[in-house]
C-alpha cells in the first residue's frame, strides 16, 4: 500500500554479533565497556557489559544507543549543536532526559539505511565511539 512506510530492524543474531565485536575491539584496547544494540525505536535488543565495566555505564550505553536510535545520528554530533549557545540547546533535557550528546552512540545502518543503533560507555567518549565503529566495521555494517 502506497501509504504504508517500509522499514527494517536490527535482529537479536545480528545484535549478537555487533555486540562480540564490541568486546573483541574493547580488549584489543585495554577496555572495559557496556555496550546495548537497539531497534530503530531505541528499544534495547541485546546487550553486554564486560567484567569489570563501570557499574553506571549500562544505563549511559542503553541511553546512547536510544539517542542515536530516534535522532538517525551520532550522539557526538548533537553536542555541537545541544550546548549553550547551540541552535538546540537544551535538547539534552528532552525524552525524560534521556537523551545523550556526546559520543559514543551510533546509527547502525546497512546500505545507507538505518536498522538500529549501538551505545557503548565505560571509557572517555571518544574510545566509547571508536569501539562502536569498529564493532560495525567487523561487522560489515555502518555507522
Amino acid at each position: 500500500m502506497a501509504d504504508l512506510i517500509e522499514g527494517a530492524d536490527i535482529g537479536l543474531a545480528l545484535a549478537r554479533r555487533i555486540l562480540e565485536a564490541v568486546a573483541v575491539a574493547a580488549e584489543q584496547q585495554g577496555l572495559l565497556l557496556s555496550a546495548v544494540v537497539a531497534d530503530r525505536a531505541g528499544n534495547p535488543v541485546a546487550s553486554i557489559r564486560m567484567d569489570g565495566a563501570p557499574l553506571g555505564s549500562y544505563a549511559i550505553a542503553a541511553d546512547k544507543a536510544f539517542s542515536s536510535a530516534v535522532w538517525n545520528d551520532r550522539t557526538g554530533a548533537m553536542g555541537e549543536i545541544a550546548g549553550p549557545g547551540g541552535e538546540d540547546f537544551g535538547i539534552a533535557g528532552l525524552l525524560g532526559g534521556r537523551m545523550v550528546v556526546f559520543a559514543g552512540g551510533v546509527p547502525v545502518r546497512t546500505g545507507g539505511r538505518q536498522v538500529g543503533a549501538l551505545g557503548v560507555s565505560g571509557a572517555r567518549s571518544p574510545e566509547d565511539e571508536a569501539v562502536a565503529l569498529a564493532a560495525l566495521a567487523a561487522c560489515g555494517l555502518e555507522g
